[in-house]
């Protein structure tokens, strides 16, 4: 019965992601800790990119519907990207990320992350994001992300001062 399960999974998920594709959403396999979460989508749309990740069966917690650290990894990616982008590709680490659970992801549903700057200054970017499936939103977070401001060359040469 099991393997029954899992092919049966394993068909709608195919069917599932060909949608995707024919909706403009790219797949993206990622290496390290993303690599196990994903795999991860994206899709442009107006001027902003969109983030996604299909609920399978690997995914979800012992209630049967998507880990909320499942979630949390997906909008965390989401505001890390979007403030990547803001300060011109520059990394960014996640200093803070608040979010509220509004509602369940089921399996084998879409879930969606749009992430937006509010506000940014010299060392920090804030922003929003909200995900949903469909129009039903399921998390809102606030994240503040600090600028990983690059080494200046003469103190990378020179070493450590004395």
């Amino acid at each position: 019965m099991l393997r029954s399960l899992v092919g049966s999974e394993m068909c709608i998920r195919d069917r599932l992601e060909a949608k995707l594709y024919a909706d403009g959403w790219r797949r993206h396999d990622s290496t390290g800790f993303l690599n196990a979460c994903g795999p991860l989508w994206t899709r442009r749309e107006d001027g902003e990119w969109g983030y996604g990740m299909l609920a399978t069966s690997r995914h979800l917690n012992p209630a049967g519907v998507l880990h909320g650290g499942a979630l949390l990894t997906l909008v965390d990616h989401a505001v890390s990207t979007v403030a990547w982008q803001a300060c011109g590709r520059i990394p960014c680490l996640t200093l803070q990320l608040d979010g509220h659970f509004v509602g369940a992801v089921a399996p084998l549903s879409f879930v969606e992350v749009r992430a937006a700057v509010r506000q940014r200054t010299r060392g920090l970017v804030f922003l929003h994001a909200r995900a949903a499936v469909g129009e039903v939103p399921v998390f809102q977070a606030q994240a503040i992300m600090k600028i990983v401001q690059p080494k200046r060359p003469e103190a990378i040469e020179s070493g450590p001062s004395a």
